[in-house]
């Protein structure tokens, strides 16, 4: 099992610094940004910084999208952060929730983000490329034939199939094992139906941890929920809330929700959290004593989760990411 942290670009630079040290030094092995270049400062700049901070501890954007960026300005971008960090860069990928919506576009088709997958891998490795709408073909003749790992974001039974089949991993913002291993078997089932070989396919379970009695670790998680029940509506739009294409119990919570204000993505002070129950919180999140999150993340693990990565975004993250390293860690090595 892996261990990840991840970060929105409002920690200060001189605190990232300190956790990222802190966090490689306590057994971590992945730090992620948000990339959301309007509500957060650019992720990139701080990669780059952290990354000159760390020895082995890999970094990538958690997640990025392929219509915010030119997608040469990408793989150069992504490029050069593996080049300068000897390797150490993945790329986190989604439609474009909350960087294309908050500017009023729309997330990218699921078919432009497997090109896209594709398409940037080829660059980064030093191959000649033709992308979309760029007249010419595009090759860095400085690449040195890196294979970026591309994660995939996914809830909905198209974008699961997208990421097994075009993808090196799936990023699952949700830590409810039973779901976990539901979303999971649908990445494997398309990618071995593609052809692909799915026994080194990477499950990430990215979730709030918070330790402390049951009401204040939901008061200090209620926010995630209603961040996946933003991304669950949109497939209950698609399919329909029973069309048996998605898990009863991913859709049945998000029945009262009334909204969402992109401007408060993933944040506490979201207006429309009221819809979301202590037992929601407690499914998505890995909370209680550390003995409890040991047997949370055992559970994810048997459900075929290979990183927890731990959204970090309370005000207690020196603490988590201690306790994590004395209490937790330790338990999976």
């Amino acid at each position: 099992m892996e261990f990840g942290i991840c970060f929105k670009g409002f920690v200060s630079p001189e605190r990232a610094r300190y956790l990222v040290r802190q966090a490689e030094a306590g057994g971590f092995t992945y730090c992620w940004f948000y990339d959301s270049h309007i509500l957060w400062r650019d992720c990139y700049t701080a990669i780059a910084m952290c990354m000159e901070h760390t020895v082995d501890m890999r970094f990538g954007p958690c997640v990025t999208n392929p219509s915010v960026r030119d997608w040469s300005v990408a793989a150069s971008l992504f490029t050069s952060l593996a080049v300068q960090s000897r390797g150490r860069f993945d790329i986190g990928l989604g439609r474009g929730d909350s960087s294309m919506r908050v500017m009023g576009k729309k997330p990218a088709t699921l078919a432009r983000l497997a090109d896209f997958t594709h398409k940037v891998k080829a660059m980064a490795r030093g191959e000649e490329v033709q992308y979309e709408d760029c007249p010419e073909p595009v090759k860095f003749p400085w690449a040195d034939n890196y294979d970026i790992p591309v994660w995939i974001a996914a809830y909905g039974p198209k974008a699961l199939a997208t990421a097994g089949e075009h993808g090196d991993g799936v990023i699952l913002q949700i830590a409810e094992p039973a779901l976990v291993r539901w979303l999971v078997e649908q990445c494997h089932v398309a990618g071995e139906a593609a052809g692909r070989d799915t026994s080194k396919f990477r499950v990430m379970a990215a979730a709030p941890a918070y330790f402390g009695s049951r009401d204040e670790c939901i008061e200090a998680t209620k926010w995630f929920p209603a961040m996946v029940g933003n991304h669950v509506a949109d497939i209950v739009e698609k399919y329909g809330s029973n069309s048996g294409l998605v898990p009863q119990s991913l859709t049945d919570y998000i029945e009262k929700r009334r909204g969402y204000d992109y401007k408060k993505h993933g944040q506490s002070d979201n207006p429309y959290l009221d819809f979301i129950s202590p037992e929601i919180v407690e499914s998505f999140c890995v909370l209680g004593s550390p003995d409890a999150h040991v047997e949370k993340i055992n559970a994810l693990k048997a459900a075929g989760t290979t990183q927890f990565n731990i959204y970090l975004d309370n005000g207690d993250e020196e603490n988590i990411i201690a306790r994590y390293a004395r209490e937790v860690i330790p338990a999976f090595r």
